[in-house]
């Protein structure tokens, strides 16, 4: 699994690596692996990243088309 739209949203949000993990609480090492589909994210991580970003897991990793999936 990679995580195909990370980078994207983090530069859409003009964030550093270092600004994305002092928010997230993740090391910028990881995210630019996660990033770069040198590591996978667990579950955790994934669902830390798509809270930051407001967007739903499975558009992070890039199973859905849009950002946020609709509960009604």
């Amino acid at each position: 699994m990679r995580v195909m739209r990370l980078k994207a949203l983090r530069k859409d949000k003009n964030l550093t690596l270092v600004q994305l993990g002092n928010a997230t609480g993740i090391l910028p090492s990881n995210i630019s692996r996660y990033e770069n589909g040198l590591r996978e994210p667990g579950i955790s991580m994934l669902v830390k990243l798509a809270d930051y970003f407001d967007v739903s897991v499975d558009y992070l990793i890039g199973h859905e088309k849009t950002p946020n999936c609709s509960n009604s």
